[in-house]
């Protein structure tokens, strides 16, 4: 590497260093104001709290390494074009693309750097926080209420598709705590919408260890091919082998995909016959975990032509011009996340459109400014 390119990689290396420690201290101290006090209202002492912030900590880097990048590059490219040395290497008859090549490295290796992140640190730093603090408020609940009691989910719904039907779900009340089932109702239809089976129960469980349901004291309702009920036979406790439905599964699809990591989402998927209307959304996010690393790219295609042409006037120009197209790069993508949600893009297509344009955008920019 050229001593030119040694010096920008390390002018920039400094602010992106001090951007990202800055930028994580904020979402900690916001983090802190928003749920410490649910902590300690929950019984956490301080080695929990610090167990806590050490584990949650990790899964913020996705979110402050684009942006800390954005605002380095910026502050480094606007300097080093004030102090007229942007100037001397264009004299020299270095093109614009040139001087960013330490910066598109850098852009590259975080991209790889998150992709990374992504795939190992941050789902097991995202699981690990929501499961501490699950646990930490269930143990709560369970000094003064019974397990049966605690951690209680209402309304659970769930649909299995199969090649013989379909299978839905209702449950009046899951509690986490003791996982057990209240009020559960199951109907299962052939493919041409005609009543096969209904399950009614109190109450009713998953036995992890041997892969399905019981169901308590309950009535199954069998049909024949016409639709018509043929029998009704009450229990009071039952096994349906054929249950197989895991209840984990079912509490998963009931939270937003962006708070779920990258392997959960993967989960949720293979699960490919299973509540077909809502596996849009989580093929959306799948996608964008794909995607995402490319932003580091999308970054420098912003910062550096804004950076050097902002300062012919003033400084915060071009600095304003490089935020407010990141920030319209948010906008778009949340806008084709909600098509791709409501089906009208294509999963993929709702991922990847805005990296794209974005980067058609920054490749423009960079000739326009060479």
């Amino acid at each position: 590497m050229r001593l030119l390119d040694r010096y920008l990689l390390a002018e920039w290396l400094k602010a992106l260093g001090l951007a990202v420690g800055a930028t994580l201290a904020v979402l900690l101290l916001e983090d802190m104001y928003s749920n410490l006090g649910d902590l300690l209202a929950d019984g956490a002492h301080l080695n929990q709290v610090l167990h806590y912030y050490g584990v949650l900590l990790p899964g913020f880097v996705p979110a402050v390494l684009p942006m800390s990048q954005l605002v380095s590059l910026l502050f480094v490219a606007g300097n080093l074009h004030r102090n007229h040395e942007i100037t001397a290497m264009r004299a020299a008859g270095l093109s614009l693309w040139r001087i960013a090549r330490p910066w598109w490295v850098g852009g590259a290796a975080l991209a790889v750097l998150l992709g990374w992140f992504d795939a190992t640190v941050v789902p097991a730093s995202v699981e690990q926080a929501r499961t501490f603090r699950e646990n930490l408020h269930l143990a709560m609940e369970l000094r003064t209420k019974s397990a049966k009691d605690v951690g209680l989910v209402g309304q659970l719904t769930y649909d299995y598709e199969n090649d013989q039907g379909e299978r839905r779900w209702f449950i009046n009340q899951y509690s986490t705590a003791a996982q057990r089932a209240k009020g559960v109702s199951i109907y299962e239809i052939d493919q041409q919408g005609i009543d096969v089976r209904y399950l009614l129960a109190n109450e009713g469980y998953f036995d992890p260890a041997k892969g399905h349901w019981v169901l308590l004291n309950g009535r199954e309702i069998d049909f024949d091919h016409s639709g018509s009920p043929i029998s009704s036979i009450p229990f009071e406790q039952k096994e349906f082998f054929d249950l197989k439905e895991d209840p984990v599964m079912m509490l998963t699809l009931r939270q937003k995909p962006d708070d779920l990591s990258a392997d959960e989402i993967s989960g949720v998927l293979a699960q490919s016959t299973v509540n077909n209307g809502k596996l849009d959304s989580f093929a959306v996010q799948y996608y964008a975990f794909s995607i995402k690393p490319l932003i580091c790219l999308l970054v420098v295609g912003l910062a550096v032509p804004f950076g050097v042409a902002g300062v012919r006037t003033s400084p915060m120009v071009g600095a304003s011009k490089a935020v407010g197209w990141f920030f319209a790069y948010y906008v778009v993508q949340g806008t084709c996340t909600h098509l791709g949600q409501q089906h009208f893009l294509w999963p993929i297509v709702a991922a990847g459109l805005p990296i794209a344009g974005m980067l058609g955008l920054s490749v423009w920019l960079f000739r326009r400014e060479a």
